[in-house]
This record gives structure tokens, C-alpha cells and sequence, in this order.
């Protein structure tokens, strides 16, 4: 349950701590005192929206801290799940900074919003002035429902799977249209990629086809030049090797005399030898040098085709060409993947859609089990609210098909008098008699939920004496359970808690200040008595007070 609340620097308060005992508390003060700040001061401490504008001093930062005891609560597979270290108290605090910047720690230890959101679903349920409208909403009357037939796990199990489901048709729609998209390429990307692979493309090509056309084309020149060549050094009367062959001779002749000349002789010979080499090289090419016309023509349709191909694509160079060819391949090899790609998905989604029906007929008759029991006691408790001719009903149809509440289409349907045909709560439902039925359902949902502490911010909105007195006793019912905490205008329900916190302004300087303090004894008989009166406690008032609060 809660048992402290620490605000420093938020809106009118300058610093407030507000301990909480068990049973019911109330919370009273005159309408813009800040009663509704202890609210947003505690939905911040909890996870809400943080808002620079709150800070009161612009030049401190801003602290709330909320404090709960747990010892009665099952939370330690919560912390292991978030990876955190158990306490039975947690301490809950949030830190807005002068730049603006939120900060949330539990038990000191630094977390982010999302944990403390979840936490918070864990320890307390705050009804806000303005979640009476929520009735009205699908999402909201689901999950009372199922909370009734102790089927929540279920439907949450159910809309993370059926949220799954969703994100895999979604994706299987668009690898479908891609798909499609791909086919009608697919002959394209066929001619293109057969084009290019018949080229047989390799870096260089291009160079090599030139230097060999070229070759071919002057075959003549070359053949005749080599045969010159090759005669020049080995061929008639005078050559150069006939010529070489003599200095040898001279050179060998005096190689005795010294060192020196038989380097020369050395030398000679391996420029004989080379000579020789090249000359029977250069016979060997010129017998290889033929004039192939065809081959030719071959050669420069290669070439042509290359420079085509270069020119359709607007690359300058083969690796741009191959790469070119290498990413139309991969397009190719991409409608056969989409296609098996494809079929892997039908098959996850026929898996999981299975998966959501069975969780989805589970929660159907879970709802339709727990229907009547829930408008058996809607309407007894409303009786006791003064509601006596009240009727409620919860219409659960199926879907064709399955949705996000699974295969049921709920409707939350009231009549708050006789004659009156029971219809969507909106239409026929006033703001103080969907009050009511919030209580009610409230009342009733504490005791499944199990949380420790529930929050009523003006549960009473548009009701008064008599009524409110029985809200008032139905709220001091529910404080024997689970800790309540009731902000109200009402004396009559204000009479009813077990603690009473008053919230109050000062004027300080240039400044007002919003206080809170515990009411006891005459204290307390005096504001029961004022919320009784216009203006200052009449004797009856006073009178009238202490009869609330059985003090006669």
C-alpha cells in the first residue's frame, strides 16, 4: 500500500510529505486549494508524463517520491524479470531538472518509464475525474470484463499475439506486391542478365580484343618485319651472328693474356647465344603470324558488342559491367526467394492465427461464463446506491472474423429507470448515475485485481446526500480490504473515512502555497461542518457534523 507521498517544487506546493494509513482516507480542501496536484504529483511518481511547466521555482529542480510497502504483494518474479534487486518497501522516485529533463530511479537505482508504468499496474489504480468517461470505451469495458472472469492474462496474452499477427499480414501484403512488382520485371532482367552473361565479360577485355584486332589487321607488316628481323641476325653471308662469331674467335685468341679479356670473351658468347635464341623466337612468330579474316570479324563483333553493351548501360568500364550483370542476377535470385519467402509466411501466420482462435474461444467462454454473475451484482449494488430500478447488461457478440477483442464484440448497455430501454451508456446514463456505475464496477473489480491501494478522485460527481452517504459507506466497505483514498467535496462522504487530509493555500510574499494536514477531533468537526454551510459553521452544522461522523 502507499504510505508516503514526498513533493518538493511542484506547482503550488513548495514542499509536502502526506503519510497514508490503511482503510479509507479522504482528501477535502476548497476546489482549486490542490487537491488534484497530490494527483498528477503522484502519476508522476509513477510513470506519467513529465512537464517542465509544473515546476514552482524555475531554478530548482522538481521531486516526487512515492513510497509503498509490498510485503503483502507477489512482486519478486516482477524484479527478476526487469532485472532488478527486491525490496519489500519501494521507494519510487521521480527528479525533473531546471533544463527540463526527467529522471526515474527505484530504491535508488536508475529505470525508465516503461518499468515504472508496469510497476505501477502492480501496486495501485488511480480513477481520475475524468475516467468515468472510459466506460463508454470498447478497450476499457474488455478489460473489466475480463477481469471479472479472471481472464485478463488471456486477453493480453491474445493482443500481443493477435498484434503480431497483424505486423506478418501486413508484411506478407507487401512482399506479395513486391512480387508482383518483380514478375513483371522478370523478363526484362532475363534478356539483360542472358545479354550479359553471353559477353562473358572479364576486366580487360575490351584491351585485349583492340591489341589483338589490331595484330590481325597489320599481319603482313609483321610477318615481314619478323622475317627481316630474323635474317638480319642469322640469315645470309652477313649477320650478325657470322659477324659475332668472328669477334669470339679474336676475343678467345687473347683471353690467355688476362682476366679482363676473358670477361669480354664471356660476354660476347652470351650475346651470341641470346642472339641465336631471338632469331629462332623470331622465326617461330613469323611462321605463327596468319592473316584469319573470319577470326578478324569475330574479334571486332566481340568488340562492337562490348562497346554496346557499354554504351546501353553508360558505364565506361567491365567491372561496372560485371557489376551491373552480378545485381541483375541477384533481382533474378530475388522472385525465387519472395516466392519461398512468401510460403515460410503463410505458413507462420496459419500457425498463428491458430493460436489466436484457440486463445480467442478460451476467452468467449470465459466472458460468457462470467457475464450474468457481474450484472447479478451491478444491480445489487447499485440498488444500495439508491439505483433501485436500475438495469445493466453486457450484450457479448460473436465476429465473423477475429479482432482485436478476439471473437467477441462486447457492449456495456444501462437503464437507469423504469421504461427507459436499456441502451449504450452514453445515450441514457447521466454524470452522476455513470458515477455510480463506476463505483460500482470499481468496487467490484478491487476484489479481482487484488491491488493494494485505489484511488477515487470525486467518485461522488453529480450525486449528493443520501447518495453520497452510501458511496461514502460503500468506499469504508472496500477500506477494510485494500487501502482507499477518496478526494471529495462532499461532507457526507468526507464523514466516512477512517483519516481525513485537508488541503489548504497560503499566501506567502509574492507567492501562494498549497498545504496539506491530517484533521482530528474539533478540527475535523469543523470542516465537515463548513463543507455543510455557505460560509462560516452554523450552530445546526456543527450539529449536523458530528452526527456524520457518529460523534452524538
Amino acid at each position: 500500500m502507499l504510505k508516503r507521498l514526498y513533493i518538493s517544487n511542484f506547482a503550488l506546493i513548495g514542499e509536502m510529505e502526506v503519510h497514508f494509513p490503511g482503510e479509507l482516507t479522504v482528501i477535502t480542501g476548497e476546489t482549486g486549494a490542490g487537491k488534484s496536484i497530490f494527483l498528477e504529483a503522484l502519476g508522476l511518481a509513477l510513470g506519467n508524463r513529465a512537464d517542465f511547466a509544473t515546476l514552482k521555482n524555475k531554478t530548482k529542480k522538481c521531486i516526487v517520491e512515492a513510497e509503498f510497502d509490498t510485503k503483502e504483494l507477489d512482486l519478486k518474479s516482477f524484479f527478476i524479470e526487469q532485472d532488478l534487486d527486491y525490496e519489500e518497501t519501494l521507494l519510487l522516485r521521480r527528479e525533473i531538472s531546471v533544463e527540463g529533463k526527467s529522471r526515474s530511479f527505484l530504491n535508488d537505482s536508475v529505470v525508465n518509464l516503461t518499468v515504472l508504468k508496469l510497476l505501477s499496474e502492480k501496486l495501485i489504480d488511480i480513477h481520475s475525474q475524468h475516467q468515468t468517461l472510459l466506460l463508454n470505451q470498447t478497450d476499457f469495458q474488455l478489460e473489466l470484463l475480463d477481469s471479472f472472469a479472471g481472464s485478463l492474462g488471456n486477453y493480453k496474452e491474445y493482443k500481443k499475439s493477435y498484434s503480431e499477427l497483424g505486423k506478418l499480414r501486413s508484411k506478407l501484403l507487401y512482399l506479395y506486391e513486391e512480387e508482383i512488382k518483380a514478375k513483371k520485371e522478370l523478363d526484362y532482367f532475363e534478356f539483360l542478365f542472358k545479354e550479359l552473361d553471353e559477353a562473358e565479360i572479364k576486366v580487360g577485355q575490351l584491351k585485349e580484343l583492340e591489341e589483338e584486332c589490331l595484330g590481325l589487321e597489320n599481319a603482313e607488316t609483321i610477318k615481314s618485319n619478323l622475317l627481316s628481323a630474323a635474317n638480319a641476325i642469322n640469315g645470309g653471308e652477313l649477320n650478325v651472328l657470322t659477324g659475332l662469331s668472328q669477334i669470339k674467335l679474336s676475343i678467345n685468341a687473347i683471353s690467355k693474356y688476362g682476366k679482363n679479356y676473358t670477361a669480354f670473351y664471356e660476354r660476347i658468347n652470351s650475346a651470341y647465344i641470346e642472339l641465336k635464341e631471338l632469331s629462332a623466337e623470331l622465326e617461330h612468330a613469323e611462321n605463327e603470324v596468319v592473316f584469319d579474316n573470319k577470326k578478324l570479324e569475330e574479334l571486332n563483333s566481340k568488340m562492337d558488342k562490348l562497346n554496346r553493351l557499354l554504351k546501353k548501360h553508360q558505364v565506361k568500364t567491365e567491372e561496372e559491367l560485371i557489376k551491373i550483370k552480378e545485381e541483375t542476377e541477384a533481382k533474378l535470385e530475388n522472385v525465387n526467394s519472395l516466392e519461398n519467402e512468401i510460403e515460410e509466411l503463410k505458413k507462420q501466420i496459419s500457425l498463428l492465427t491458430q493460436n489466436c482462435t484457440q486463445i480467442a474461444e478460451e476467452l468467449s467462454a470465459a466472458r460468457s461464463k462470467a457475464i450474468e454473475g457481474i450484472e447479478k451484482q451491478v444491480k445489487k449494488m447499485l440498488g444500495n446506491l439508491s439505483m433501485q430500478n436500475a438495469e445493466f447488461k453486457i450484450d457479448l457478440n460473436k465476429s465473423d472474423e477475429l479482432c482485436l477483442s478476439g471473437l467477441d464484440l462486447v457492449k456495456f448497455k444501462f437503464s437507469a429507470n423504469k421504461g427507459v430501454a436499456l441502451n449504450e451508456l452514453h445515450k441514457v446514463a447521466s454524470g452522476g448515475e455513470l458515477s455510480r456505475l463506476m463505483l460500482t464496477l470499481k468496487a467490484l473489480l478491487a476484489t479481482k485485481k487484488k491491488l493494494p491501494t485505489i484511488v477515487f478522485d470525486e467518485i461522488d460527481t453529480g450525486v449528493s446526500g443520501d447518495v453520497a452517504d452510501k458511496i461514502g459507506n460503500i468506499l469504508k466497505d472496500i477500506g477494510k480490504s485494500m487501502q482507499v483514498v477518496a478526494i471529495t467535496h462532499l461532507p457526507q462522504m468526507a464523514s466516512k473515512g477512517n483519516h481525513h487530509l485537508f488541503v489548504y493555500k497560503k499566501d506567502q510574499e509574492d507567492k501562494t502555497v498549497s498545504h496539506i494536514k491530517e484533521l482530528r477531533g474539533e478540527e475535523r468537526i469543523n470542516e465537515i461542518a463548513k463543507m455543510l454551510s455557505t460560509g462560516k459553521p452554523t450552530n445546526s452544522a456543527l450539529v449536523n457534523a458530528k452526527e456524520l461522523l457518529n460523534l452524538n
